[in-house]
């Protein structure tokens, strides 16, 4: 290695961490993700109530995180340091705290913050007490001055959270099948906050195309087009492509001219998917699945529906020109196609369903006491244990939501250089069992990413890699500052 490269890289590590990403990760995920995981469980409408009340509503407001503190036996509370929580087996956490207010009939009753657990806090990171302090200060309290931190301490124990690698959500992708009734399958996960629902795009040998999703089973999609809205056969050839008229859209408008108008079409899918009601209770739970389950990530909203239509359209018209050979089909194994789990993602996913179990016993608490005739302080029902349990049971166990395991090991400190392996690594969600022999594969796409040369021997291969030394994961960009400068390059939006 030359004098400059030397002095640049360590330049570079003197600024940066190689678990930076995985730091900026948590950080994300305490200040912005906690509040959004709230936000979907805004309101709790319990459904066995006091007699003499219309309406009570518990909500939930401001959720925020403080930084490690333990309780000694005596009842006083003190700041906890990563040292002492090794030496005493128990875990490096900070209280979680949340407003919650009670409404009857509309009038607020009671306001208060309560705890609602502990979340064990990633050393290095915003909210941990060795943030931004100097070697001597880290020796003086007793840790390595060259530990890039970026791990967890559970009951004593050093736990890292495995990145997870996974095809990216909300990205249709088109493959030529070997087996099924349609040659060719478009496959796309729309991913909204707890919602992850495939969509499965068909063409059948009578040359109609079809979608699948949650519950509805190979419905032609011109019938889905009708249901959201976009009525007009012209329309739909206009929007799916204004430069070719393709006549395998031609035959799917053909065959369902008789339906007319989104009642109609809801109607038909209701019929198709077995809803035996009345036509307006027919048309009434469609309209429920076509909001909650169809495209999520665009909207749950009815006014979202013109916007499904117009995506719709685009995913048709790309199968169309991939089944056609006009342009190449995807390539899964292409690391555009992928994104990586990261820290703050993997507590995402675990703290949202955490929340919604202590939702579940709260409303329990509530209504038991409720038929007892009593009506009771929501301060006194919420259990902060239940939540702290659950969190620290999945990162001590490595048990994850999703039924996937081993996500967060035991950390290696055989030498240091083991340790910052462990602190990279990446793990495929494929079974070691299968073959998949592409994804096992080194891909050109992973130079700079990934480390071409460490992955272990044996059933493993491939599927267990480690991010390359130099490489950094960039975070989640909001919607509206990507749209704001895409309409600064000339970007129109349908109306």
């Amino acid at each position: 290695m030359d004098k400059r490269s030397s002095v640049l890289i360590k330049k570079y590590f003197e600024d940066k961490s190689t678990v930076n990403s995985d730091i900026e990760s948590f950080n994300n995920f305490v200040d912005k993700e906690l509040q959004l995981i709230i936000e979907e469980n805004k309101e709790i409408e319990p459904t066995i109530i006091p007699h003499n009340v219309d309406e009570f509503k518990i909500k939930f407001d401001r959720i925020w995180l403080e930084k490690p503190t333990i309780t000694e036996a005596d009842g006083s509370k003190k700041n906890i340091y990563p040292v002492e929580a090794r030496l005493r087996k128990i875990t490096y956490a900070a209280p979680i705290f949340i407003e919650v207010s009670a409404h009857i009939n509309g009038v607020q009753r009671e306001l208060f913050t309560t705890q609602i657990g502990s979340l064990p806090v990633m050393l290095k990171s915003k909210y941990c007490h060795l943030r931004g302090i100097n070697r001597d200060e880290l020796i003086k309290h007793g840790e390595d001055p060259d530990d890039p931190g970026g791990y967890f301490i559970i009951n004593g124990s050093e736990k890292v959270l495995i990145a997870v690698e996974d095809l990216a959500a909300n990205r249709m992708m088109v493959e030529k099948t070997s087996i099924g009734v349609s040659e060719y399958v478009g496959k796309l996960f729309s991913e909204k906050g707890s919602f992850k629902i495939p969509h499965t795009f068909e063409k059948m040998k009578d040359g109609i195309f079809y979608l699948s999703f949650t519950r509805v089973k190979r419905m032609p999609i011109v019938v889905i087009l009708k249901a959201l809205g976009l009525t007009k056969d012209e329309e739909i050839v206009k929007f799916v492509s204004s430069k070719k008229q393709y006549n395998e859209l031609m035959v799917n408008l053909y065959e369902f001219v008789d339906i007319k108008n989104e009642e109609d079409a809801l109607d038909f899918i209701a019929r198709k998917i077995g809803i035996t009601q009345s036509k307006d209770i027919r048309v009434e739970k469609m309209q429920e699945i076509v909001d909650r389950y169809l495209l999520p990530h665009i909207g749950t909203d009815p006014k979202d529906r013109m916007m499904k239509a117009y995506n719709m359209c685009k995913y048709l018209n790309k199968f169309i020109v991939v089944s056609n050979n006009e342009v190449s089909r995807d390539d899964k194994d292409h690391y555009l196609n992928k994104r990586l789990k990261l820290s703050g993602d993997l507590l995402a996913d675990l703290f949202r369903v955490n929340l919604k179990v202590l939702v579940g016993d709260l409303m329990y608490n509530f209504q038991r006491i409720v038929k007892r005739g009593k009506f009771p302080s929501i301060k006194v029902i919420i259990r902060d244990k239940l939540l702290t349990s659950r969190i620290y049971s999945s990162m001590a166990t490595g048990s994850w939501v999703g039924a996937r395991k081993g996500i967060s090991q035991r950390i290696q400190r055989l030498n240091f250089l083991e340790t910052v392996s462990h602190l990279q690594r990446v793990v495929s969600p494929l079974s070691s069992s299968q073959e998949n022999f592409e994804a096992r594969g080194l891909h050109p796409t992973h130079v700079g990413r990934l480390c071409p040369v460490e992955t272990p021997e044996g059933t493993n291969i491939g599927l267990r890699k480690n991010l390359s030394l130099l490489a950094e994961i960039s975070g989640d960009d909001s919607e509206e500052e990507v749209l704001k400068n895409l309409k600064t390059m000339g970007l129109e939006q349908v109306k």
